[in-house]
């Protein structure tokens, strides 16, 4: 009998998580009540603070579900033993991906993650935790590679790339850069002058300098800025 009652309570809980995405996405997470959720869900609104206390609650439950899918896709594709800048251009695209498959998916995972509520600290750290540990990871094998110097502070490396990703992540939700062929390239730039200093020329042949150079000025126009 017990074995059937939690049996219910997950369909139950996927039930909420379902439904919680389906109307995120519809009306946005601020527009969204607990009521609509429940209902949705088919349940009662005594019955889904059973499972969840917030909305926020809901929305981390699925991070955590869609993370863990996501840190497998991610290890599936990326090459321990391809270039560091290779690995950690991949692993940054992985992640953008994943994100912004959904706008009001990323949105809200991007606010909880930056900026999470006294609720969702906990879950939100735990998820941080992961990506910290996978880049370090990375960067360890680079330096007993060779690649990476052994002296280098990886805490302030790791903190240097997620910068990075924050900066590419708004430039697309900003709309300066419109697909992921472009934060691809994006990314490479950046990732290398992290690397090896502001003064590399971060893209080796000219065709992908013309197109950097194209994108620069697109995204120039659009911030209304000037700069040599």
């Amino acid at each position: 009998m017990s074995g059937i009652r939690e049996q219910k309570k997950r369909q139950t809980r996927k039930a909420i998580v379902d439904a919680a995405i389906k109307l995120f996405t519809e009306k946005g997470f601020e527009q969204t009540s607990m009521e609509e959720l429940a209902r949705a869900a088919g349940i009662g609104k005594a019955t889904i603070y059973g499972y969840f206390k917030t909305k926020n609650e809901i929305f981390i439950a699925f991070c955590e579900e869609e993370v863990e899918y996501a840190f497998s896709a991610l290890d599936a594709q990326v090459d321990a033993e391809a270039p560091l800048l290779e690995q950690l251009v991949a692993q940054l695209m992985g992640q953008l991906t994943y994100v912004t498959r959904n706008r009001e998916f990323g949105r809200i995972f991007a606010r909880e993650m930056l900026f999470p509520t006294d609720t969702s600290t906990s879950k939100s750290r735990e998820i941080d935790l992961r990506y910290f540990s996978k880049v370090n990871d990375v960067l360890v094998h680079a330096q007993s590679r060779g690649e990476l110097p052994q002296q280098a502070d990886l805490l302030l490396l790791i903190g240097h790339l997620h910068a990075l990703y924050i900066m590419v992540l708004s430039s697309f939700y900003l709309r300066d850069i419109e697909t992921l062929e472009e934060a691809r390239l994006m990314f490479y730039g950046l990732v290398k002058q992290t690397l090896e200093g502001p003064a590399v020329i971060p893209y080796a042949s000219e065709a992908e300098q013309d197109r950097w150079n194209g994108l620069k000025q697109q995204v120039l126009r659009r911030r209304n800025l000037e700069l040599s």
